[in-house]
């Protein structure tokens, strides 16, 4: 007997199942209990990583470095998109945003994908997909906890006397 494998199923495949089965996205609220509130790294140890992508070396042409944001009030969607996009390598930064370094195929596929996913269901999310320079990623600013980001990224500046 020779049983077939069976091939995985794309990201979007399976999210269309999860509506065929009844899946609703209509009616899911936001609550304070986040399925996807996977454990964070601390904001220093994020920060580092990204500026460690920064520092590696020129990207190559085909590469490149970008941020996706989204704003999605299901819980279930919001999990499976969370999983979805650290599967896919991007870095999480904060609960809604991730940071990637990656060809511009894969920033191409994620796009699809979760344009495709966006597409399935009658809602008023949103997706942001922002490709930034190593300049501009350099030039961020953080407002909130009490961490020195000048000082992690090497922007400060000391004189000696």
């Amino acid at each position: 007997m020779d049983k077939k494998k069976k091939s995985e199923l794309s990201f979007v495949e399976r999210m269309l199942l999860m509506k065929r089965a009844g899946f609703s996205h209509t009616g899911a609220s936001f609550s304070n209990k986040n399925s996807d509130d996977f454990i964070l790294e601390p904001l220093e140890q994020r920060i580092k990583s990204i500026l460690q992508i920064n520092d590696r070396n020129h990207l190559n042409a085909n590469e490149m470095l970008f941020f996706i944001m989204y704003d999605i009030e299901n819980n279930k969607v919001r999990t499976q998109i969370a999983k979805y996009l650290i599967k896919k390598g991007c870095l999480r930064v904060q609960k809604s945003i991730f940071f990637a370094e990656a060809e511009r195929k894969v920033f191409n596929d994620i796009h699809s994908d979760l344009k495709a996913i966006q597409e399935l269901y009658d809602n008023m999310d949103s997706i942001f997909f922002v490709p930034v320079s190593s300049d501009q990623l350099r030039a961020m600013k953080i407002v909130g906890q009490s961490i020195d980001f000048e000082l992690i990224a090497g922007n400060k500046n000391t004189l000696f006397f």
